[in-house]
């Protein structure tokens, strides 16, 4: 499996703390059946993690690679971010001082959990125009897409792809972010499923769980789609299968 949405960048927002932490997480992972991880630090966050990318973090992601073949551990990171749609995301992704997945075509995004639509909808349209597919993180958790029925439609309509969590498949971000994310499922709309890992003690990066679970209640296929080939595109900026 490949995650593409994890927080094991250190010392970069409130996922791990230490290059320590980061190596438990990925071990973690590793033992969940994960052999590859985008590390999607919040980045453009108002007030809180601004995160521009830079040569520092990229050393960072070449020691983590270096501790995890120091270690034995069978797993190889990626670099990677998860934009804040806010305030001049664009114009930073467009200049470089913001990143796609592994330097690929897809943004992973991320929103005001009160967000209003049209403003989700209009600054998305913002990076289609440009040539990007705008991959949306956790849309279950957000508001518009619980209370409008079309939501999830509209995102898909505009060119963006739907990631989910795996703690909302579980409930562990409440029933309605719960319901959503079946509901997107069953819809056949999601794109991908991911850790959105914080900490090798609570959200953790184990995707061995839901990709069981995925399995029994819809489809091994649609568990591979979700958690092993999408993601290998993503990687690889190929374009994303429909299932």
């Amino acid at each position: 499996m490949i995650d593409i949405h994890c927080h094991i960048l250190y010392g970069a927002d409130d996922g791990s703390f230490s290059l320590e932490e980061t190596v438990k997480m990925v071990k973690i992972a590793e033992q969940g059946g994960t052999r590859a991880i985008i590390a999607t630090p919040h980045s453009n966050v108002p007030d809180l993690y601004q995160n521009h990318w830079n040569t520092e973090f990229d050393l960072k992601i070449e020691l983590i690679n270096k501790a995890l073949d120091e270690n034995g551990i069978d797993v190889k990171v990626y670099k990677g971010q998860e934009i804040f749609c806010a305030g001049r995301f664009a114009e930073l992704l467009f200049t470089g001082e913001l990143i796609t997945l592994n330097d690929s075509r897809y943004p992973l995004i991320e929103f005001d959990f009160y967000e209003n639509s049209r403003t989700a909808y209009s600054r998305l349209s913002r990076l289609v125009a440009k040539g990007y597919v705008p991959i949306v993180a956790h849309p279950e958790r957000y508001e518009f897409v619980s209370e409008e029925e079309d939501a999830a439609m509209k995102l898909k309509e505009i060119g963006c792809l739907l990631q989910i969590n795996k703690g909302s498949l579980s409930g562990a971000f409440g029933r309605e972010a719960q319901k959503v994310a079946h509901r997107l499922l069953e819809d056949s709309m999601a794109d991908f499923v991911a850790s959105d890992a914080h900490s090798p003690y609570m959200r953790t990066p184990f995707l061995a769980n839901v990709r069981d679970m995925l399995s029994e209640e819809y489809s091994p296929d649609y568990a591979r789609l979700l958690l092993n080939e999408n993601p290998m595109h993503v990687l690889k900026n190929k374009e994303i299968l429909t299932y």
